[in-house]
Order: structure tokens, then C-alpha cells, then sequence
């Protein structure tokens, strides 16, 4: 892709800070770096979101996910978690429309960032909660 910036990245047309690549994958450091060591992983093919891969391409990805957060755990002892993000489309907070996970190492309760679950269950009851789970199931290909 043309103006892509991570396109360009993986290309070496910017420079990053890399941590991993193969012929599939490319992760380097997040410039934000929300914590240290905030990693993102991206499929050197361009797709702009998880809505754009096939079987093939997401086996490619998610396959490394567990050797670069591991790679994380071994950098940083101090690491009490990772978070685990993919955000897909504007209103999911993706930012850059080239496909990337986002390995967040936590360090503790304070260290700046956060994920809140909403408890909704008590607005659907058991038949839509099956309704909703029929209606998915349906579009399973």
C-alpha cells in the first residue's frame, strides 16, 4: 500500500525499533510506548483490519504472538501481565488502517492503563442471549 506508514515501516523506508521479523511478521516498538516495552506485531501483508484476513494470514500472525510475548516476559522480569489488543475499524480505536496487534506489558494497578468491561447481562435474557448466539452462528463459514 502506497501511503501506508507501516507498510513503509516494514520496507525500511522508516525506521523503527524492530524486535522481531520473518517472512511473515514484522514487530517493532509502539512510539507511544503506553508501557515499556509496548510492542506491536504486523503482517508484513497489508490487510487494514482482522476483517481482511483468511485462515492463512491469521495463523501467520497470531502462530508468533506467544513467541514475542514470551520474548517480553524474558526482557522484562518485572512484568506482572500482557494485554493482548487488536482494534479493528475507527470506532474500535484503530488508529493506523494496517493491521496490527498491540502486546502491552503490565507492570501494575498504576501504570497508566486500563480496560473496563461493562457487566450488561442483566439487559438480555437467556432466549436473546440464544437468539444472539444463533445469529452468529449462522454467519460461522
Amino acid at each position: 500500500m502506497e501511503n501506508c506508514i507501516f507498510c513503509k515501516i516494514i520496507n525500511q523506508e522508516i525506521p523503527s525499533y524492530k524486535v522481531y521479523e520473518d517472512d511473515k511478521v514484522y514487530a517493532f516498538l509502539d512510539l507511544s510506548q503506553v508501557t515499556k516495552g509496548h510492542t506491536l506485531v504486523v503482517p508484513k501483508k497489508h490487510a487494514a483490519d482482522i476483517f481482511e484476513y483468511d485462515e492463512e494470514l491469521a495463523a501467520d500472525v497470531f502462530a508468533r504472538i506467544p513467541k514475542i510475548a514470551k520474548a517480553l516476559e524474558k526482557a522484562f522480569p518485572e512484568m506482572d501481565g500482557l494485554n493482548i489488543l487488536n482494534n479493528n475499524k475507527e470506532l474500535a480505536y484503530q488508529s493506523v488502517f494496517h493491521s496490527h496487534v498491540h502486546l502491552i506489558p503490565r507492570y501494575g494497578k498504576d501504570d497508566d492503563f486500563s480496560i473496563h468491561f461493562g457487566d450488561h447481562s442483566e439487559n438480555f435474557t437467556k432466549d436473546e442471549m440464544q437468539s444472539i448466539a444463533d445469529a452468529i452462528k449462522e454467519q460461522v463459514s
